[in-house]
């Protein structure tokens, strides 16, 4: 075979166009619900009491924040390789080979969510069962049927969504006729705002992980049929949707038992209260697991095309950008398979495994951020057309805002981290930086545009 059939198959531009509003929707919403929101909304109610529906709402506003340069941009140009696409156009060659190390290291967040449908799914099994064999064979089943091509993914990722939803209205409906509504929003007995406006802002930012997520649609970009119109619209109307109906949920978790009760408990707690049997059953698996599975799928989803933009880059190997007959990028698939196995056989604890590269993550949004400045100028005529063209004061302004809620989330998270966690962050930020100024001294790596026009 010779290099330009070998070419041929391992470009971005030659995955299948397929995806529409309704599939990157599914995609959307998955990643956003993840089963975080049946541990952390009793964290929440620890720490603002029945305020926490609005906590969860405001963390949504923060959220949306940070998603501004990415709604932009996305309205403007297609980026095929994502994220890496944003760091290359905008940022920098270097910053982009930066990015595509630090994303495969961050997306052991793969064995976070397998570990944690194993949590769910071990509480259901008669005899119990071993965590890590589950969550090995979930991570399995999902890398396999991603292996069949985005198109039947997408299918099985909206049907999940589904149940999904069903299940958290349910929650809903069955909790709020329960609910005492003339004396929920009144702090006569001092359970809302019961941390006062501290504890009602710190609840916020812990929040911000529940209901973040929608760009995770980036990574599809190269397989989505009208990118500039669907990815920044199903971004703003996904988030808005999720934190109306946690806002529903959480009014049910923090009114229906007291308030001491359910702090810092698990959502299943209250499930247990207000469902029969049969439906605190559904809602464990059709709640908690298909939210762990949708995440998991999303990302599987995700994650493997800006790694692809990277390899025709020259970051990696082009060879490790080889697509199947299916369209799928099978030998990085493969690589993210290891980074999922490998720490549910090291034994990570879920924790360990969420913290490891999250101060990156605050970085790369601040870099991404501010550098997205350059969009009116950089694409002026595509500006012009965005349906979400705005004036470039407002533009700037809303930049400006942008940084400073990524600057107060990242503050608050810092101040939870030990030094070894921000050690490892900064071992891994040096790394990243080595082997991009490495590949491009060499000259191994040539970055092409991987960006088109709307």
């Amino acid at each position: 075979m010779s290099t330009a059939t070998k070419q041929t198959f391992s470009s971005t531009k030659d995955l299948n166009r397929t995806l529409g509003k309704k599939e990157l929707m599914g995609i959307a919403i998955g990643q956003i619900i993840g089963a975080g929101v049946m541990s952390m909304m009793g964290v929440a109610i620890a720490m603002t009491g029945r305020s926490a529906n609005l906590a969860f709402m405001l963390s949504a506003v923060f959220t949306m924040c940070t998603f501004f340069p990415s709604i932009f941009i996305t309205s403007c140009i297609r980026m095929r390789g994502g994220a890496y696409t944003q760091f290359a156009v905008f940022a920098g060659d270097k910053w982009a080979g930066y990015s595509s190390v630090v994303s495969v290291i961050g997306n052991m967040s793969l064995a976070m969510y397998a570990l944690s449908f194993a949590q769910y799914a071990v509480t259901l099994l008669p005899s119990g069962g071993s965590e890590k064999i589950i969550a090995l064979s979930v991570g399995t089943i999902f890398f396999i049927l991603n292996f069949f091509g985005v198109d039947l993914m997408a299918k099985i990722q909206n049907l999940l969504v589904i149940v999904l939803l069903i299940s958290l209205t349910m929650f809903a409906v069955f909790g709020l006729p329960s609910v005492d509504f003339g004396t929920y929003f009144s702090n006569a007995d001092g359970l809302f705002l019961s941390g006062g406006v501290t504890g009602f802002l710190t609840a916020t930012a812990y929040l911000g992980f529940a209901t973040g997520g929608a760009t995770v649609i980036l990574g599809v970009s190269a397989e989505c049929k009208n990118p500039t119109k669907d990815i920044p619209f199903v971004i703003v109307t996904s988030t808005v949707g999720v934190a109306l109906l946690y806002g529903l949920v959480a009014t049910t978790a923090s009114g229906v038992l007291p308030v001491a009760e359910v702090a810092n408990q698990p959502l299943t707690l209250v499930a247990a209260e207000i469902l029969p049997k049969p439906l605190y059953i559904f809602f464990i698996v059709g709640g908690a697991m298909f939210a762990l599975a949708t995440t998991l799928n999303s990302q599987i989803m995700s994650a493997t095309k800006p790694i692809m933009q990277a390899c025709e880059d020259g970051w990696f190997p082009k060879s490790l950008a080889e697509l199947s007959r299916y369209k799928t990028p099978w030998k990085i698939m493969l690589t993210f398979y290891i980074v999922l196995v490998v720490p549910i056989l090291l034994d990570l604890e879920i924790a360990q495994i969420s913290s490891l590269v999250q101060i990156l993550g605050y970085i790369n949004n601040l870099v991404l951020t501010t550098t997205a400045m350059k969009l009116p100028k950089m694409f002026p005529e595509a500006w012009e057309k965005s349906q979400f063209r705005v004036p470039i004061p407002v533009f700037y302004a809303l930049m400006v805002i942008t940084c400073i809620a990524i600057l107060i989330q990242a503050s608050f998270m810092l101040s939870s981290m030990n030094i070894k966690l921000i050690l490892f962050n900064a071992a891994t930020m040096a790394f990243g930086f080595f082997w991009a100024f490495y590949r491009y001294g060499s000259g191994k790596a040539k970055p092409t545009v991987s960006y088109e026009m709307a």
